[in-house]
Formats: C-alpha cells, structure tokens, sequence
C-alpha cells in the first residue's frame, strides 16, 4: 500500500514505523548465512543477542534469538564462526530497528566450506583462470615489489628482511590490509587494484602466516580470484603454511610456501648473482682459452707441415726439376736442329748434283731465245743473225746466229756462233 503525504500534511512516525512493521512482518522465514560477532549473553535474561556480518561486504544484521537455541549450538558458537541461521526479519516501532529473530543456528563445519570451496575451484578451473598458460613469469629484478600484508605481521617482516637481505637496493610498497575476517577480501582487494595501478609495481605478493581454514577463507573468495586473474602486474601468493592451499593458490601466477619462499622468488640473490656471473666468466675464459689453445695446436701442426717447415726445399726441388728439363729440352733441341741440319745438307748436295748449275759446271751451256727467253732445243727452230742468250757455269754471254743451220743437222754438228772481237757476244 502506497502512502501519500505533503509537506502541509506529513505523517507521523508512529505511523511511518507501523506501515513498515507491518511490511516487514510479512516476510517469510529465510536462511542466511554469515559469520557471527558481539555475542551477549546478559545474565538474567531469556532473549540473546549477535551480530551476522556478510564474509565479503562490509554488511551486518542484527539478531535476536532465545537463549536456548544459543546454547544449544554449543562451545563451536565463538566471534568469527560461520553459521547458517533460520529467523524471520522483525521491525521494532519503538526503537526503530530491524532485526533477524532467529529460530535456528546451525554452525557451517569443515566439510561444509570444503565442499563449497571445491564447487568453486571447479567453476573457476572450468573458465581456464587456474591454466598455466595464462599465468606470467614475474621479472628477473623487479623495480618495485608490491606487498598486500596485515598491519605489522610476521609474514610482512619475513618478506621485507629477506627481500632486502638478497637485494639490499630493492624497494617495496606495502599495503597494510586486514587479512582475517568479514573485511579482509575487500581491503585486500582494494589493495591489489591500487597497487596494479602503479606502473612502478612490477609484481604484487599478497602474504600472510598460517591459520584455520576459517581464518584463511578470505583468500578464497570469488571476488578476490577474480580480481587477481584479471590484474595486470604478476601477483604472487604466499599464504599460511606450504600445506595450506587456499583458492588464491591456484589463481595466482606463482605460488610461493611461506612469505619467506615469496621474497625468494621476486627478488634475485645478490651474491648468487655475483657468483653466478663469476662462474660464468670462469666458463667463458675456460671455453675462450681451450679455444686458444686448440688453434694453437693446429696453427704448430701448420707450422710442422714440411711444406711450411723448410718452404724453400721444394722450391730448390721445383727448381732442380727445371733447370733438369731445361738441359733435356735444350739437348733435344741441339739434336733436332743437328739432325734437320744434316739432312738440309744432304738434300742441298743432292739437289746441288741434280740443279742445272751442276751441270753448266761441267762445261755445258744454256741456250735461250735473247727476246723470249724460251730454251733453244733444236737448231732447226734458229733463223740469221737471231739473238741468242748463252749461260755458262760463271755467267752468261750474247751470241747472234751467223748464218742458218741446215734443217736436219748431223747428230754431232755444232752450230756455227760468232763472237764480237770485243769478247762480249754480238
């Protein structure tokens, strides 16, 4: 039902705090769930009274119940304990107050939250935010380490002497947060979008020492995994003891045993640095001088070589081998010249006996026509005072035909030449 009211007519409280009475009263009986505080038990009193506040939320709910059903909980009812309560919603007119009276506590066990842990790592896994290949590789020497920690604990102090005593230079942001009860998931998320904010924070360690499994609930929130699987900077998780496990485990991208573990895994150890490096230097000189050494060896085997031993041996060889074929060629050639020389004299003497001069040396002579030139073989073909050319062995001579030789002369007839006073033939 709708109320209406004006300035120039407003209700009165009595009337607004009965309408939402009666509007709440109306609610059914519900089950909720939380983690119970400030529980009082005044002495005298029938009617007990606690607080239920939200595991994630900074939310709480006033309850009311009879002493009885808080006893019959037991000791396992203590400030903190998760519990599952059966009550209906009830409006106080007089004080104004809403209130959950309860009818029934039952305290969630182990199994219980094992159950819903399991349920929800199962549905985490199913969307891949548990797989290897999405988580990162934290740098080698980070610029600034982010810590998310309790407010002056163990684990903070365990994280800052060890980073500092393997790196003394490192330099860290902490983020002071509480790490135990109803608000600890949200500061620590706060937290870690802060510090994933600074671009100088190139890796963030959320620490805390060991607990109960109750204690260490807040580290597997949903909320808190998926804001850790969706940071941009490395977040590595260092909770409680290496055999507790909290979801945050599994979603983070190194998990680290103990706080102690996790400033080992962000931050290098200077001198295993420095002895790393050293060992390497050793190796490079060790690999760099075997190399030296077997170049050497090879460069004395070169060396040993005859060839580049006594280099000029072979040269004296090659060179003795010349001169040798020089002399065999030159011999070979005073041989053929001596040969072909004989031979152009025997053909010389041979064609000298057979040449025409030979001949004339023997008294002959050669007649030619002295305008022709054309060899006289027959008398008969001589006429009156033709000129002839006479060639005897040391020269030749002109003679003119005195008078013309008869057409068939006796074989041993000579013809009748004259020659000019002078000695030179006419």
């Amino acid at each position: 039902m709708t109320m209406t009211s004006t300035p120039e007519e407003p209700l009165p409280v009595r009337t607004v705090s009965r309408a939402l009475g009666d509007w709440i009263n109306r609610l059914g009986r519900i089950w909720v769930e939380g983690q119970v505080t400030e529980i009082s038990r005044r002495p005298g009193m029938s009617t007990a009274f606690l607080t239920l506040r939200d595991p994630v939320a900074d939310v709480s709910l006033r309850l009311t119940c009879p002493r009885t059903v808080l006893d019959a909980v037991g000791p396992a009812l203590t400030d903190g304990a998760r519990v599952v309560v059966w009550g209906k919603p009830s409006f106080h007119p007089g004080r104004g107050t809403l209130a959950l009276q309860v009818f029934e506590i039952r305290p969630v066990g182990v199994g219980a939250l094992l159950a819903r842990l399991e349920a929800l790592r199962q549905l985490l896994a199913a969307e891949g935010l548990f797989a290897a290949s999405r988580k990162r590789r934290p740098p080698f020497l980070p610029g600034a380490v982010g810590l998310i920690t309790g407010r002056a604990s163990a684990a903070e102090r365990d994280v800052v002497e060890n980073a500092r005593r393997r790196w003394p230079a490192v330099r860290i942001v902490t983020r002071e947060v509480a790490v135990q009860g109803p608000l600890a998931a949200g500061q620590v998320i706060d937290a870690l979008r802060e510090l994933d904010a600074d671009r100088e924070v190139e890796v963030i360690v959320i620490a805390r020492g060991g607990g109960s499994l109750e204690d260490l609930l807040p580290f597997s929130d949903e909320a808190l995994l998926r804001a850790v699987a969706a940071a941009r900077t490395p977040v590595v998780s260092a909770i409680g003891h290496e055999q507790d496990s909290p979801l945050l485990d599994y979603v983070a991208d190194v998990r680290a045993s103990t706080p102690t573990d996790a400033a080992k895994k962000v931050v290098p150890d200077v001198g295993e640095q420095a002895a790393l490096v050293a060992q390497l230097r050793g190796r490079a000189r060790r690999v760099v001088e075997h190399r030296l050494d077997r170049e050497s060896r090879a460069l004395t085997d070169l060396r040993g070589r005859p060839a580049l031993a006594a280099p000029l041996r072979d040269l004296d060889r090659r060179s003795e081998a010349v001169e040798a074929l020089t002399r065999r060629a030159f011999r070979c050639v005073t041989h053929a010249v001596d040969v072909a020389g004989r031979d152009v004299a025997h053909a010389a003497a041979r064609l000298r006996a057979l040449s025409p001069a030979a001949t004339l040396d023997r008294g002959y002579a050669l007649v030619q026509d002295g305008s022709s030139g054309a060899i006289i073989r027959d008398p008969v073909d001589l006429t009156a005072h033709q000129t002839l050319q006479v060639r005897v062995a040391r020269g030749s001579f002109a003679a003119t035909v005195a008078d013309p030789l008869p057409s068939q002369p006796p074989p041993d007839a000579a013809s009748q030449l004259t020659a000019p006073s002078s000695g030179r033939p006419s």
